[in-house]
């Protein structure tokens, strides 16, 4: 029986506050009160999420966010210079609680990689498209070569990885079918893209694009069947189960439906609930799957070529645990 695999997670949006300013985005807030998650609030939804059997702390922020006036400062109070040290020390935090983090910190440099490699099981950084849209006008680090330069360095530093489309910001079917293609020769170069999430655009109210409707399950389910034909069979085709009818298209070639949380909500679109687990494993065996649990890393880079020695040790551990 085929199966389909999730990570059971938390979601840690540790601030709101980004440099980009993307047509579709209602996540990204101003620097005021409120904007940095507080220390105290991680420690205790890390160790709930423990609780629960969590083996993933998804740590998440907006792109640059010291580029924004008064971030720094603010962020400072917390006693934090930049928001990749506060990333490193409550994933050092995660660790001693036994889950793996997983960031996905936007654009970074090969150092601010290797940094956070450290203390990171795997990272992440969502292509969205090779097009030049109009959604991210305003969202210089949004260009694709950047991003694709990003993915490629962090093949060449031996980094598990997550990348994606976005579907229904502007971009045509031919656009897509690029977009798979250098994420392919991508994985090719290096070996190290875990998955491809494939996302369907949800408008929200009181964006640049909230009259745009979200892309159609006829655009979605096309586009997995490319990526199921355009990338090797290695890598993991995903679908936030929140965000589309699941039921309808896990014959399209899905394999994994990501980071799915009993602890926090989804901060990016918290008006998708994700489906509790009970609901997730009936959806997947009424289409013919089995479900089954995965680590935010996947099996095949759960050794020292891929993980830093520092982490080695509790990766082993859980891949005992998840994988057997």
């Amino acid at each position: 029986m085929k199966q389909i695999t999730f990570s059971k997670n938390i979601f840690l949006p540790l601030t709101s506050v980004c440099a980009n300013a993307c047509g579709y985005c209602s996540f990204k807030e101003p620097v005021q009160d409120g904007c940095i998650m507080r220390q105290d609030d991680v420690k205790k939804v890390i160790r709930r999420g423990a609780e629960f059997g969590c083996t993933e702390a998804l740590f998440t922020f907006g792109e640059h966010p010291e580029k924004e006036r008064g971030f720094t400062e603010h962020l400072k109070r917390f006693g934090f210079s930049s928001i990749l040290e506060y990333a490193y020390e409550m994933g050092k935090y995660a660790l001693s609680c036994g889950l793996l983090p997983h960031t996905n910190a936007g654009v970074m440099s090969e150092e601010e990689m290797l940094y956070l490699r450290e203390v990171n099981a795997s990272m992440g950084l969502m292509l969205e498209t090779t097009a030049d849209v109009a959604a991210h006008a305003h969202s210089p680090t949004k260009d694709p070569a950047v991003r694709i330069e990003m993915i490629d360095t962090a093949g060449k530093l031996k980094i598990p990885f997550t990348t994606g489309l976005l579907l229904g910001i502007g971009e045509t079917r031919e656009d897509r079918i690029e977009s798979l293609e250098v994420i392919k020769e991508l994985y090719l170069r290096h070996r190290h893209i875990q998955e491809v999430i494939i996302q369907n655009f949800c408008p929200k109210f009181g964006t640049e694009m909230a009259d745009i409707p979200g892309a159609t399950v006829e655009t979605l389910s096309d586009t997995l069947q490319l990526a199921a034909e355009i990338l090797p069979k290695e890598i993991s085709i995903q679908i936030p189960p929140n965000l589309s009818d699941a039921g309808r298209i896990l014959q399209y070639g899905v394999t994994d439906l990501g980071g799915v949380s009993p602890v926090t909500i989804d901060y990016i679109n918290p008006e998708h609930p994700w489906p509790a687990l009970d609901e997730l494993n009936n959806l997947v065996s009424s289409a013919g799957y089995k479900l089954s649990e995965r680590l935010c890393v996947y099996e095949k880079y759960c050794n020292a070529e891929w993980i830093d020695e520092r982490i080695l040790p509790l990766v082993e551990t859980l891949k005992k645990k998840v994988y057997g």
